[in-house]
């Protein structure tokens, strides 16, 4: 019999003209045996019940789709059910395993990962919508790249999610808009990881981004205020310290840089590019002015959303009136007629002012960060040749970002 002939909310066993009384036999014994599994606690010993388990497992062997759905949805609040059982049936084709899974609360989580990782999307989902999903189980589901249930597990207010958990999902939603929206939305989801997302997301998105884990840092500057002249003292000789202070410190435009630049401010970089147009030369020297890597300018310019400028901006105490001028270096319309809700001076303007100068430092030291570091969200590794590389390459630029 098809499964899509079969009704796993069936609660008899259907019995036909041509049953002989061997298969009426049969069926009184499966009804005898589920009977004695579901039980109550108090009424039956364990031993007898774990018995009739291991036989009714036996007999479901040789019987057919309806016979175990028919077992499955009886057992479906049978919490006391021998295990074994439990997971054969919530293993067995989805018209069958549905209402263990979402129903039974027997099912640990060792028997529920063993399900997920040897099943199908359906039985996935419905172990992802469950009353209570540990994180175990929840960073099993997260190995899959299945957005209904991604967007599930997300939205279920039972599951619970860890660090390795977001970071698998942090990736995956680069490819999955339903994905990236119901992530954004759950409360274990940190700044580090929110802004690696920032670049793939939509403009709502961006916003919320923005306005829910850009902080000011007033706390770290304050504790670590006195480690900046230390750092001075020693000759900016410790890579890990100054990189790490990097982060911290209270200042966005690179100091130092102005001395090696053709240009006598930031300001005056900015205008250039706006008469003769944005040149990777410009923008690497924007980019260095303003106290970020290169590959962070790069991102920032190239990028079609335009948040990222308005961040650079209000980080680096560029007044709102170079808005457009950098709208003008990139040679992008005011509005784009080939989309309505594309992005536009009005927007940018909005975003500016929404960030206070402390916030839009903490973003784009974030930005600086994450786009390069071996530490970044989801890439941890322990190559620390690969570590030791990635805190060099910004060892020069840091020690003139702390020139006084």
């Amino acid at each position: 019999m098809a499964e899509a002939q079969l009704d796993p909310g069936r609660f008899d066993v259907p019995e036909t003209k041509e049953s002989t009384a061997q298969g009426r036999a049969r069926r009184a014994l499966l009804r005898r045996l589920t009977d004695v599994v579901v039980m109550p606690h108090s009424s039956i010993p364990v031993s007898d019940r774990n018995m009739a388990g291991d036989i009714l497992l036996d007999m479901l062997l040789q019987l057919e789709l309806e016979d175990r759905s028919y077992c499955a949805d009886r057992l479906r609040n049978a919490t006391m059910a021998p295990r074994p059982l439990l997971r054969y049936l919530a293993q067995c084709p989805f018209v069958v395993a549905e209402p263990l899974l979402t129903e039974n609360e027997g099912l640990d989580s060792v028997d529920l990962i063993q399900i997920a990782r040897d099943t199908t999307p359906a039985h996935r989902l419905a172990i992802a919508g469950r009353k209570i999903v540990d994180p175990a189980v929840a960073n099993i589901l997260a190995d899959f790249a299945e957005p209904a249930m991604l967007v599930e597990l997300l939205k279920n207010r039972g599951s619970v999610l860890q660090d390795i958990s977001i970071d698998k999902l942090v990736k995956l939603s680069a490819d999955a808009p339903t994905v990236r929206d119901a992530l954004i939305a759950r409360g274990e989801l940190n700044a580090g990881q929110a802004m690696a997302m920032f670049w793939w997301c939509d403009a709502p998105s961006r916003r919320q981004i923005l306005q829910r884990f850009a902080g000011d840092r007033m706390a770290l500057i304050e504790r670590c205020g006195d480690v900046f002249p230390m750092v001075a003292e020693e000759g900016f000789s410790d890579p890990v310290a100054m990189r790490t202070l990097q982060l911290i410190e209270r200042r966005q435009r690179n100091r130092g840089a102005l001395n090696n630049s053709e240009f006598e401010s930031l300001e005056a970089a900015v205008e250039v590019a706006a008469e003769t147009g944005m040149t990777a030369e410009l923008a690497q020297e924007i980019g260095f002015l303003a106290g970020v890597k290169p590959i962070t300018i790069g991102k920032i310019l190239s990028d079609r959303g335009g948040e990222g400028i308005a961040v650079l901006c209000k980080a680096t105490g560029l007044k709102r009136h170079n808005l457009p001028l950098f709208w003008k270096a990139l040679r992008r319309p005011v509005k784009d007629p080939n989309n309505e809700d594309g992005p536009n001076l009005e927007y940018l303007s909005e975003t500016y002012e929404l960030l206070s100068v402390g916030r839009a430092q903490t973003t784009l030291r974030y930005w600086n960060w994450s786009l390069s570091s071996a530490l970044a969200a989801g890439n941890i590794k322990d190559d620390k040749i690969a570590a030791a590389e990635t805190l060099s390459s910004s060892v020069e630029l840091t020690k003139l970002a702390f020139v006084k």
